[in-house]
Order: C-alpha cells, then structure tokens, then sequence
C-alpha cells in the first residue's frame, strides 16, 4: 500500500489543504523540472528543432502508458474547452438531433455544445440530477442511458461530477452512446491520475483532461486523447509545428500534410520547454505512485471522516456513488453549513464550497491528521 508522500511537497506544517479538485500544489520534483528548464534557457543556443519536440513527445508517450492508449492520440492542448472546441466544430449536428449532458456539467464542457446547437438547430438533452440518497450514481447513470436514443448525436460528460465527486458508470453510457452511433466525449480532469482509467472499457471518441489537478502539471496544460472517428478531423488552428516535417526548419515553403496521428489537434506553441519539463515530471511521479494506489490511498484516508459522518445530521454520497478522493459533503440546513465553512477556514483548513456540497479532495500529501482537524470543524458547527 502506498504512504504517505507529504515528503515530496512544500506543504507547510499547520495547512490542512483538502482541495486538489481545485488545484494541486507542484511536487518538489516538479518545481526543481521547471527551474532547470528557465535556467536552460538564460542561454538557449544549444537547443535544436528535434529538442523542440523530444518532449512533447515523451509527454505522450507517459499519457499513453496512464490510460493504455497509443501515443499517437495524445494531443496537447491548452484547457479543456479547447477540446470541446475541436469536437464541437468538425461533429455535424442538425435539427432533431441531441446533445445529451447531465445537470450541473461543468460549463467548459456544455457551453460549445450549446452554442452548436444554436447554430445548428440541435437540442440540448439536460439528464436531471436524481434525488439525493443511496444509489445516486447508479441513478444518475441510468437516467443518462435513457435519454440516449436514436436522435442523440453526442453524449458529453464527466467521469465524475466536478462539484461533489459523483462517479457515472462511463462504460456503460459510452456503450449505449455506441449503439446509435452518438460522439462520445468524456473529461477525466477530476479523476484521471487519482483513479484508474482503461481507454479501451469506455472507448470514448474524445477524452479530455485539464492536468493541472490530480496529474499535478501547470496550468493552461491540457490532454486530448483521440478517438478512430475524430482523428482525421480539422484542427481548431493551424500553425507550423502541426504540419508534417515541421522537425526541418530550413525548409521555407508551406507544407500540405499534418503530423501523424492526433498531433495535428496540439495548440500552437505547446512545446514550451519550462511546461513540458514540469509536466513530465508530474507525469513521472503519477505513473510510479500508479492510480490505483492513489485511489486506495485515498479510499482509506477517508474512511473514518465517512464512517463518522454517517450517523450524523450531514448527508454523505454512498460507498458505489463516488470515488475516494473528491467527496462531496451536505447538510439542509444553510446557515449550518456556513458555520462549517467558517469553522474550517478557522482551522487553516482548504476546502471548496460547490453549490450545497462542502467538497474535499484529499491526495498522497494528506495525513490522518488533516482528515481530524476537517472532523472536528464539522462537529463543531452543529453545536
């Protein structure tokens, strides 16, 4: 089983930060990739156009071995959105046709949906989010399946919900999606790297992740894995380096190709040598912690504050609704849950409030110690 690696983090002494589903903070190997990159810089001469993408390159071959995909799906993109985008503008949509989403989507995943509806004159299919209680991922991701039909023309979702951790049954809702021949578009940013992830369970067309969360990268650093049905779609720019010999820079004539594979989706510019030192550090480290020990780690970290939490006036997701590492915690009471929040940030705890949902996102840095402090501060608001 995997210990604790608070070690490896400048994490101060006194801050209980329970908030990686906001951001993450950088591993110390991270930070030390990023300044040896700034410093290389104080005098570029010796770097060439090969080094310009040795290490987009090592990036996508450390995204294939995390979610067992081919290197050659790996595109690098700026956010999220950016993706969404490229999906978005080449996937033909036209009246009678429906974009399903579920309630309470994180907006950079809905909002270029609804504008190619607009444009369009698709439909957007909004899947409500079921009662509270037991069996409430479950629910959900059944309610999806059924409002996927033969007018259904994408399916876009998260693999869990950004706001309080709910974890959707991807697998199953992507085979539906299949069926009548739906785009399948999924954002990992709040799991991929915190929970396993198999590309070939769920085959989505696109898979999306902004890494600067649970995969610890810097910010404006995205993933966009590639699907067979996307592949050969148009990029959202066109610029030098996504064209095919782009490597030769003595070449001064335009080129009529793209790079192989889903290189020709990189945003321009995406081979910065500070962001991509760090972000394969980060990578690195994910990969010999492994998701699935993360996960485990998280899991029973968590343990205690969830068993305690059951026989109280709070509500908490049930054990099949969500993954250990982002939980989402409530009371119906509001001014109750002000008073947590206050009672939390008295005690230099971090911790994000979304909607109703008091939501905590621990990782590998966090103690047990961190989870008691959180305890304390929820009792002590209901007294």
């Amino acid at each position: 089983m995997l210990t604790n690696q608070r070690s490896l983090f400048a994490l101060p002494d006194g801050l209980h930060y329970l908030d990686c589903a906001s951001r993450s903070p950088y591993p110390l190997a991270t930070t030390r990739a990023g300044k040896a990159a700034v410093e290389r810089m104080l005098v570029p001469a010796s770097k060439t156009p090969d080094d310009y993408f040795a290490k987009s390159e090592a990036f996508r071959n450390n995204v294939a071995k995390l979610v067992g995909c081919s290197a050659d799906q790996v595109a690098i993109a700026p956010a999220v959105s950016y993706g969404i985008g490229v999906a978005a503008h080449n996937w033909a949509l036209r009246p009678g046709r429906t974009v399903v989403v579920p309630e309470e989507e994180f907006p950079s995943d809905v909002y270029a949906w609804i504008a190619a509806c607009e444009r369009t004159g698709a439909s957007m299919v909004t899947v409500e989010r079921p009662a509270q209680g037991q069996g409430l991922a479950a629910r959900w991701s059944q309610a999806m399946i059924d409002a996927i039909d033969d007018r259904t023309a994408v399916v876009s979702l998260s693999t869990v919900l950004w706001a309080d951790g709910t974890a959707f049954d991807l697998a199953a809702i992507a085979r539906k999606a299949r069926e009548v021949d739906a785009l399948v578009v999924i954002d990992a940013t709040q799991s991929l790297g915190a929970v396993p992830f198999a590309y070939a369970d769920v085959q989505p067309d696109l898979l999306l992740c902004s890494a600067y969360k649970w995969l610890f990268c810097p910010d404006q650093f995205a993933i966009s894995i590639v699907g067979e049905r996307l592949i050969d779609a148009t990029p959202f720019e066109h610029h030098w380096s996504n064209r095919a010999g782009s490597q030769n820079t003595t070449g001064t004539g335009l080129r009529d190709t793209f790079r192989p594979g889903a290189r020709r989706f990189d945003v321009g510019g995406h081979a910065n040598d500070v962001t991509l030192s760090m972000a394969n550090a980060s990578l690195e480290q994910v990969l010999a912690w492994g998701p699935a020990q993360v996960a485990d780690y998280c899991t029973h970290l968590m343990a205690p504050l969830l068993a305690h939490l059951e026989s109280s006036p709070y509500a908490i997701p049930g054990p099949d609704d969500h993954f250990g590492h982002i939980v989402g915690i409530r009371h119906t009471d509001v001014a109750t849950t002000q008073r947590a929040m206050s009672e939390i940030a008295k005690r230099n705890i971090r911790v994000s409030l979304r909607g109703d949902a008091i939501r905590v996102s621990p990782n590998v840095y966090n103690t047990p110690d961190d989870i008691d402090v959180l305890l304390e501060a929820l009792d002590a608001a209901l007294r």
